[in-house]
């Protein structure tokens, strides 16, 4: 009986091996979306400073007994850019909006929102970007919807249009505020 290589078999089982975990990871409920540690955990530290000309984001103010949205945005950020007018519109339908303006100049986001306009009830002024990294934030925009009691209940990356905004983000907001 001839003896076979195992250096003829373990290449193959590799291979099996890593197709058959591509191909769950393609067909998982949530394949485009990155998990945050954070669902269901109190919210993280937030920034100790504003933007210049608006009110402190307080821990205080996510457990306020309402939803509240986090958006962490910079001024230089085109996508943050795009998504301003929805952020401002749903500030003015009542929603709870408050900003973390991260990795920017204090002059640039204080100028944004007076040129812009302020959708935020509360800012932070995160300028290197630490408690962005405690928030799991990769990059501008991410935005947190926040319950009652300052629990972080979802998680949305990239910038609120379109139809990603319509089908997911607004849907996500609904569910939290029929909780």
């Amino acid at each position: 009986m001839a003896r076979v290589s195992p250096l003829l078999i373990v290449p193959p089982v590799i291979f099996a091996g890593l197709a058959a975990l591509f191909y769950v990871g393609l067909y998982r409920e949530n394949a485009g979306e990155l998990p945050s540690t954070f669902i269901g955990q109190q919210a993280p530290a937030l920034p100790e400073e504003a933007v210049a000309g608006t009110t402190l984001l307080t821990a205080e103010d996510l457990a306020s007994g309402e939803i509240t949205i986090v958006n962490f945005w910079a001024s230089w950020c085109p996508p943050c850019r795009a998504e301003h007018p929805n952020l401002q519109a749903l500030s003015d339908q009542g929603v709870r909006v408050a900003g973390v303006n991260f990795r920017d100049t204090g002059e640039d986001a204080a100028s944004y929102l007076a040129d812009e306009g302020d959708p935020f009830f509360a800012t932070g002024f995160d300028p290197r970007g630490r408690r962005a990294i405690d928030w799991g934030v990769t990059a501008p925009p991410e935005t947190f919807i926040v319950g009652p009691d300052g629990t972080v209940l979802n998680r949305f990356i990239g910038p609120l249009v379109g139809d990603d905004y319509e089908q997911r983000f607004l849907p996500m907001l609904e569910a939290a505020r029929a909780e």
